[in-house]
């Protein structure tokens, strides 16, 4: 007879090989180790909402003949939700906040948020940005973070332009041109960017010599 050898588990965390517990209840599943996932709200009012999920997202605590006296994964790289280890890099982008003790409020835990309740988080922020906006009467779209910059040098060429990026480009003092129908051939039009840039050329070289010229005057003077 045989024993194999079973690796201690993470208090909190969850075997890969096994899935959420079906017996669990929405709130407790939510607040489970798990994978990352969306929560279901059970009130469709905001408020009611925004205090379901601060109630998920407020750290677990330790308990004494059930009184809860002590946070209980207030520990660095651990979930103050469920416990499970895990350890952000600094230019991770779904990394989170460090949490609150009160989620809203308080001070800053030791611990973080694992990669579901980081998730959860998002969401928890998003709600609280949806209710700002329906109490200040605006869209609530224009609290996302815009996703298109207008960036030449760094996205490539432009081949398109909106009315909003035409506007904004002209305020920086760009001049913005409609396209002209090209109707010559690639030779008339190497011979007609030569002959400009020659004038070009011409006319630097004019504001050089004019330049130098004012420069000489200008210490003549002073002389």
């Amino acid at each position: 007879m045989t024993i194999q050898f079973q690796p201690p588990t993470l208090i909190g965390a969850q075997s890969a090989n096994t899935g959420m517990n079906p017996f669990l209840d929405r709130f407790s599943a939510a607040r489970a180790a798990g994978s990352v996932m969306m929560y279901e709200y059970k009130s469709v009012k905001p408020k009611k909402q925004l205090k379901e999920i601060i109630k998920i997202l407020m750290p677990e605590k330790k308990t004494f003949l059930k009184l809860p006296y002590k946070f209980k994964y207030n520990i660095k790289d651990r979930c103050v939700v469920c416990g499970s280890q895990k350890k952000w890099e600094s230019g991770d982008s779904m990394r989170p906040p460090l949490p609150l003790h009160k989620v809203r409020k308080g001070y800053p835990m030791r611990g973080t948020y694992c990669e579901k309740h980081s998730q959860i988080h998002r969401q928890y922020e998003m709600l609280e940005q949806q209710i700002l906006a329906d109490e200040h009467g605006l869209s609530f779209s224009a609290y996302m973070p815009s996703t298109r910059r207008l960036n030449p040098l760094a996205s490539g060429p432009v081949t398109s332009l909106k009315v909003e990026d035409i506007q904004s480009l002209s305020s920086l003092g760009w001049g913005i041109q409609p396209p002209v129908a090209n109707t010559e051939t690639k030779e008339e039009e190497l011979f007609r960017l030569i002959i400009a840039n020659n004038g070009i050329s011409a006319r630097i070289k004019t504001l050089l010599t004019e330049g130098a010229k004012v420069v000489n005057n200008e210490e003549g003077g002073i002389e």
